[in-house]
């Protein structure tokens, strides 16, 4: 009954769910039946996942992307990390994370989240991750690459880079400072970036500073998936 009224008004606004409950009674009191409902269900968010991952147009695998958002409610501090699946340049969050505290996720709960997504649907689910400047820690890079998981993840242009063939350190804009804006470059070498090894990717935008992206494999979809990264919000 719950579900038929949310396709029908198609809000979450408890007041106007009320009014589309079709059992003859008055929207005060289908009201006074969501509220305690809603207060007390424990909601199986694994089962939210596989619904979404269900009715998604195309077959597996796909490209995720990992975000986090923080915000206050009065003097409640609410920090969200999100796992989502790009589709068609919308990304569909699949499974959140509450952390308990404020400021940037760790390792740890990256890991977390990404061995949830794989107990659910399994490696064979995973096209690659996609990530914005947040999530560049080495423990972090070196589980994703010691699991095989392809990623693209943007990086500040101030970024420290090694060059192992040379030995020299450089700043990953100096790579890229040539290119002219709506130029995109992707190294055929390998770098290492908070000491593991990677490619880099980026492009010149108009008004911002080039949108440098470590990646662990070379693929024809690199333009694409550096679309997505620099698509998804930043905090």
């Amino acid at each position: 009954m719950l579900f038929c009224a949310l396709c029908k008004v198609q809000t979450v606004y408890f007041e106007k769910l009320s009014t589309a409950f079709e059992t003859g009674a008055k929207s005060s009191s289908s009201l006074r039946r969501i509220q305690p409902f809603m207060a007390e269900y424990a909601l199986d968010t694994d089962l939210i996942a596989r619904l979404i991952f269900k009715m998604l147009p195309h077959q597996p695998p796909y490209r995720l992307a990992m975000d986090r958002t923080g915000w206050q409610f009065g003097k409640t501090d609410i920090n969200v990390l999100t796992l989502a699946i790009v589709y068609d340049g919308v990304a569909f969050p699949v499974l959140i994370s509450m952390l308990d505290k404020r400021g940037n996720s760790n390792t740890g709960e990256r890991i977390a989240i990404i061995e949830r997504y794989i107990r659910l649907f399994g490696y064979p689910g995973i096209d690659c991750l996609l990530a914005d400047r947040e999530f560049v820690g080495e423990k972090w890079m070196e589980y994703l690459n010691r699991n095989r998981i392809r990623y693209f993840i943007r990086i500040r242009e101030n970024f420290y880079v090694d060059d192992p063939h040379t030995g020299k350190r450089f700043k990953a804009f100096w790579a890229f400072n040539d290119l002219k804006c709506g130029e995109y470059r992707c190294l055929h070498r390998i770098f290492r970036v908070n000491g593991q090894l990677c490619y880099l990717a980026a492009s010149r935008l108009k008004n911002r500073e080039d949108a440098g992206i470590a990646i662990n494999h070379i693929v024809q979809s690199t333009r694409k998936c550096k679309t997505d990264v620099q698509g998804t919000p930043a905090n």
